[in-house]
């Protein structure tokens, strides 16, 4: 029974540890963090422009009036 209890709360450990919850992501140097969350906020500003590009919507509507692409006339 100890036996089980033990192996029990080693696999909980392991299982919590590898959760990601318990590990910092970023530096403890200050001047270090800065610069990575200056790189993570930069990211996160730039994904909206990527997603559109992916999908397209960055182009010229084909419903107007005038058809232009951008193209060589």
């Amino acid at each position: 029974m100890f036996r089980k209890l033990i192996l029990g709360g080693v696999a909980a450990a392991a299982l919590t540890a590898n959760s990601g919850c318990l590990v910092n992501q970023y530096s403890s140097d200050p001047n270090v963090r800065m610069q990575q969350l200056l790189y993570q906020s930069e990211d996160l500003r730039q994904i909206g422009q990527e997603w559109r590009r992916f999908w397209f919507n960055d182009q010229p509507s084909h419903l107007t009036p005038e058809r232009i692409h951008g193209g060589i006339i």
